[in-house]
């Protein structure tokens, strides 16, 4: 049992609870495998079938060296390609890669919430598959995850075009004055942030790009730090224009209507007591319980 989530009933016989999350007893969304790692790598995937072979083995090689104990989730955004036939195939061969998919494109945003939804890891992150940031560089991030609700990436050196330069520059500049959150590079695709508070955050299309604003919609808290960009290894950018100018300008419309009317609210008190979802026996602090147990007893 996790004493973190845990509380102790007093009485004759004490008992120790386990708080389990709503989604543990949910029986459409119940709790998978990356409830048994500290952090989670999600990555949005769409037509990418040239990058997978080198994103893959990026991963493979940085999962010994995490801080924590990671996994990777993949994400197939109704890719057309061969992206889903290479993500099975590296899930099938890695114990610490996982996926899922959908036959409908429908976008980063949708991709993101899809992974953040079926993640149970403390923390959560993600990447892009292009590897223009490396999963090597979570490290630096993660050093800060215990005193950040999220910690964000600052691209340096980037290696894109001018007129994409350009373009990310008057996105992040109008996007930083209509939502005062401080984020200097939030196309950044490298982020961890604590998975609770991710599964809070207001999605909905084109959202991606102002998950800082999101966080501190909920009173949490941001660092931001600089973190090494790469060229593209191969394929080719799914944004243009109207992507990171026009549909951001609508977004941020969007974003400031949710902060006036967004609520916020703590509970002091309360006399509801947790109880054991079906099929779970009295719990033992010092030992594993529930339909679960000893299935880990083996696992770092």
């Amino acid at each position: 049992m996790n004493l973190n989530r845990a509380i102790r009933l007093a009485g004759p016989e004490p008992v120790w609870v386990e708080l389990v999350p709503p989604r543990a007893v949910c029986s459409f969304c119940p709790m998978n495998q990356t409830q048994n790692y500290e952090f989670t790598i999600v990555v949005p995937v769409f037509n990418e079938e040239d990058c997978m072979d080198a994103l893959c083995r990026k991963l493979e090689e940085y999962l010994p060296t995490a801080l924590c104990k990671s996994c990777v989730l993949f994400v197939n955004d109704g890719s057309t390609d061969k992206s889903l036939e290479k993500i099975q195939s590296a899930c099938q061969s890695h114990p610490g890669f996982f996926y899922l998919s959908y036959n409908k494109n429908s976008g980063k945003s949708a991709a993101l919430k899809a992974g953040f939804d079926a993640c149970f890891s403390e923390y959560i992150g993600y990447i892009d598959a292009d590897l223009q940031t490396l999963p090597e560089d979570f490290n630096t991030l993660l050093e800060y995850r215990k005193e950040y609700t999220l910690v964000a990436g600052i691209r340096m050196n980037r290696q894109d075009t001018r007129s994409k330069k350009i373009q990310s520059k008057i996105g992040n500049a109008f996007r930083r004055s209509m939502t005062h959150d401080g984020a200097i590079d939030t196309g950044c695709p490298l982020k961890v942030m604590r998975t609770d508070a991710a599964k809070k955050m207001p999605f909905f299309t084109g959202m991606h790009r102002f998950i800082q604003a999101l966080i501190l919609l909920q009173e949490g808290t941001a660092k931001q730090i600089r973190v090494p960009s790469y060229a593209r290894v191969a394929g080719v950018s799914k944004y243009s224009m109207w992507n990171r100018l026009a549909g951001p300008f609508l977004d941020c419309l969007a974003l400031r209507w949710m902060r006036k009317n967004y609520i916020n609210y703590h509970v002091s008190n309360t006399d509801l007591v947790p109880v054991y979802p079906t099929g779970w026996t009295e719990a033992d602090p010092n030992t594993e319980s529930g339909p679960d147990a000893g299935k880990n007893a083996n696992q770092d």
